[in-house]
């Protein structure tokens, strides 16, 4: 049985002409569920919006996931000695020592003495500039990186170096900074995805709404259905068809908004980049390319929001029919 309503005809088999008098969704040929209405053009843009910003949340817990975990492996990849000065000591001599001690160890592929200058340039951001820091002991720093095909043994390192070195120098693997990295980019990633499903959620309550007055709405026509003998499945699917489409349109919008939206914000961001600020920027989010696991997951949000729409509204029918 199709969706249209029954169609009357007279005695000889010649079809009645529709009675004016009747309501819209009765007539012959009108669909089942009217196809085009302000509150399915309504519900179709609240899907539309509900699944843009779920895209966005998605796109950017993705964003943070691949930027973090590019920026755990780059300082993994390094490790730094610290030299303190000492009363009494040749700081540049202890710094040579050190230098030498880690060239020495097998797995350190480069290593990269901080001049004096460039260690106090290093405080800048918490002091300020212009002040003169030469009568306070601040620490010489050894950046090494490790080689890619080779595992060091830092245990061993930092052994050595507290014992040629005692009290003086010290290494520092990062773990503390990258365990926090780690933790705030989970936490990040987390609430991006509990924020989708909060919007899922909201978009299968819109449905619910929306199913339950296009059912109130087309009372007469599901009971000329039942009189004739269509059951709730046929009813059901009917109305599941209707709202699977409101929601692939509004979803396939919503996606496409978000990917544009991210689209737009990686050609902005490349352009501010020769900027302090775009560098800022860069340092903090990357390239702001949420690449093609980001873009899938943005399309992915827009079929879920299509199939959450169809699933929820079939439900609804059946309930309001039980």
């Amino acid at each position: 049985m199709s969706t249209q309503a029954i169609p009357r005809t007279k005695p000889g088999g010649s079809a009645v002409p529709p009675d004016p008098s009747m309501p819209a969704n009765l007539r012959r040929n009108a669909p089942l569920v009217p196809t085009d209405t302000a509150a399915g053009r309504s519900l179709a843009a609240v899907i539309a919006i509900l699944t843009f910003l779920a895209g966005l949340c998605a796109g950017a817990a993705e964003m943070v996931a691949t930027n973090a975990a590019q920026w755990q492996g780059d300082v993994a990849r390094e490790v730094t000695i610290q030299v303190r000065p000492g009363p009494g000591r040749d700081v540049d001599a202890d710094v040579s020592r050190a230098d030498g001690i880690a060239k020495a160890e097998p797995g350190i592929a480069e290593t990269r003495v901080f001049s004096k200058a460039e260690a106090e340039r290093l405080l800048e951001p918490w002091l300020g500039t212009g002040l003169d820091l030469s009568d306070l002991p601040v620490p010489r720093l050894i950046a090494l990186k490790l080689a890619s095909g080779q595992v060091a043994d830092l245990k061993r390192l930092r052994t050595r170096l507290v014992e040629a070195l005692p009290g003086v120098a010290s290494l520092d693997d990062h773990a503390l900074w990258l365990q926090r990295l780690s933790t705030a980019a989970n936490a990040f990633v987390g609430i991006g995805i509990g924020l989708v499903l909060l919007v899922l959620i909201a978009t299968g309550l819109a449905v619910t709404f929306a199913t339950r007055g296009a059912m109130a709405s087309n009372r007469e026509v599901v009971e000329v259905l039942h009189f004739v003998g269509a059951d709730d499945d046929y009813i059901a699917r009917a109305f599941q068809r209707r709202f699977f489409g409101l929601g692939l349109r509004g979803g396939a919008i919503g996606a496409g908004l978000a990917l544009v939206a991210f689209v737009i914000a990686g050609l902005l961001a490349r352009a501010a980049r020769s900027g302090p600020a775009g560098q800022e920027v860069e340092a903090l989010f990357g390239a702001f390319h949420i690449g093609v696991r980001g873009y899938a997951s943005v399309l992915l949000i827009g079929v879920i929001a299509s199939l959450v729409t169809g699933i929820v509204s079939r439900v609804t029918v059946r309930r309001f029919l039980a």
